[in-house]
């Protein structure tokens, strides 16, 4: 891989300093940008406007932080619901998909008290995942503990596995 020598100008001066930069790396920038922009975009249409006005700051529905790891006989999820009850999470699966989603903090503002603070908020949960194989929907457990949901998804057809094999280079 061969280094170019570009031209960087910094704010506000004229010309600039010579600097080495690797052709790929304009690709990387992009692939940067692209995740920033994807995420943003995420952010933004997960997030809902409340149903009612309230003098509190109720969030709306976010995408939980998640991790799926593939066994090979078997996907492994867990989802971060923090304050989430495991009797306000419900799952829905498909052979090829799982829907999570949940609500926390469906409590009622009490009229009548002095409130100096009043900042916990409603939220609400929504996430669907893809899966590149399919499950067996009707063996699918889930469990929560300390806020995380952790989800067992058995394959219909396992992935085999192979012992990797090295390969000298000549």
């Amino acid at each position: 891989m061969t280094k170019e020598k570009l031209p960087v100008q910094k704010k506000g001066k004229k010309g600039g300093e010579v600097s080495e930069r690797d052709r790929y790396d304009v690709w990387n920038e992009m692939d940067k940008l692209f995740n920033q922009f994807r995420s943003s975009f995420n952010d933004l249409f997960y997030r809902t406007v409340p149903q009612e006005s309230t003098a509190r700051s109720d969030i709306g529905v976010m995408p939980p932080v998640s991790d799926i790891v593939d066994h090979g006989d078997e996907f492994e999820m867990n989802v971060e619901l923090p304050g989430v009850s495991k009797d306000d999470i419900n799952i829905e699966v498909t052979p090829y998909n799982i829907e999570v989603s949940a609500k926390k903090g469906e409590e009622q503002e009490k009229k009548g008290k002095n409130w100096l603070r009043k900042e916990r908020s409603n939220l609400s949960y929504y996430r669907t995942f893809d899966l590149p194989d399919e499950i067996k929907s009707d063996d699918v457990k889930a469990e929560m503990n300390d806020g995380i949901l952790s989800v067992t998804m058995p394959k219909e057809n396992p992935t085999p596995s192979y012992e990797s094999k090295k390969v000298k280079v000549k």
